[in-house]
């Protein structure tokens, strides 16, 4: 939805990027709140929290040596020490949005997958899910940037929807609350949402898949300009900054016409014959 090109080059041309350090952030914090739960609820603190920090950080760099890069020019360890300490700023600012000690999640980093009647496979990852004593379902998702203005909630509402769709369809349960957590900004947004409101979602998934297939199929992935595209690692290949995309990967085909690509709804296969899903931001 943001970039028809970026999409592709990220998921068909698979072209490199570079660690970001605001995304390397987000998930340094992410695994520290994971991990704090592993604590006892009157151990759930700020400084615990804090502490957790240098050590998740080792485990990411060995997860992803290639997040070294982010502080090779930093020989005084200057930079890194500013960073680590933006982390401690973020986890401790949940603190005051969210009390641990008073939360059990049933899950955390939740993997879930369904599929469709079209076929189409959706699956994502979910940071926590509470489910209360009623048996309510609460899907909570931390971000480290800050609140989007609220003429811009609605798309990011649209990452929570997707989630309560794949949950609804998974275990015929629609969550009753959606909450994200900004820790950029200290605000916490919340959205009850109705099988309608599912039920949209899902049809513009499958709109959003069949125009994915379309342009696979024809190899038109046109380039969606915006602010964000200052951020793009790909700007060097993109027609709207003078660059010239890589040669196409897969075989085109001619574009269909309208009438045969809206009656036709069936999601796109690899080259093995399984149905390709689609991924929760």
């Amino acid at each position: 939805m943001q970039c028809p090109l970026l999409y592709r080059f990220r998921v068909i041309d698979k072209l490199p990027e570079k660690p970001s350090e605001a995304a390397t952030r987000g998930t340094l914090v992410h695994a520290v709140l994971e991990r704090l739960f592993d604590a006892p609820a009157a151990d759930r603190t700020a400084p615990r929290a804090k502490a957790l920090i240098p050590g998740q950080w080792d485990r990411l760099l060995e997860s992803k040596p290639e997040l070294t890069e982010l502080f090779e020019e930093d020989p005084d360890g200057e930079r890194l020490a500013g960073w680590l300490g933006e982390a401690e700023r973020l986890v401790e600012r949940w603190f005051s949005l969210e009390d641990p000690t008073r939360l059990e999640p049933a899950e955390r980093e939740m993997f879930v997958e369904t599929e469709l009647e079209s076929g189409l496979r959706l699956r994502g990852v979910i940071d926590r899910v509470d489910v209360a004593p009623t048996g309510d379902v609460r899907i909570v998702d931390y971000k480290t940037g800050k609140a989007p203005r609220p003429e811009y909630a609605e798309g990011a509402l649209f990452q929570m929807k997707f989630y309560a769709l794949v949950v609804w369809r998974l275990k015929n349960v629609v969550p009753r609350r959606l909450q994200l957590v900004y820790l950029g900004s200290g605000d916490v947004l919340t959205y009850d949402p109705v099988p309608a409101d599912l039920e949209r979602v899902e049809r513009k998934l499958l709109a959003l898949w069949e125009a994915i297939r379309l342009a696979t199929e024809t190899g038109e992935w046109r380039p969606r300009p915006t602010k964000l595209c200052g951020w793009c690692d790909h700007r060097a290949v993109c027609p709207e900054f003078g660059g010239t995309p890589p040669v196409y990967p897969l075989s085109v085909r001619p574009p269909e016409s309208v009438e045969a690509v809206q009656g036709r709804m069936e999601p796109a296969r690899s080259e093995a014959g399984q149905p390709v899903a689609l991924e929760g931001p």
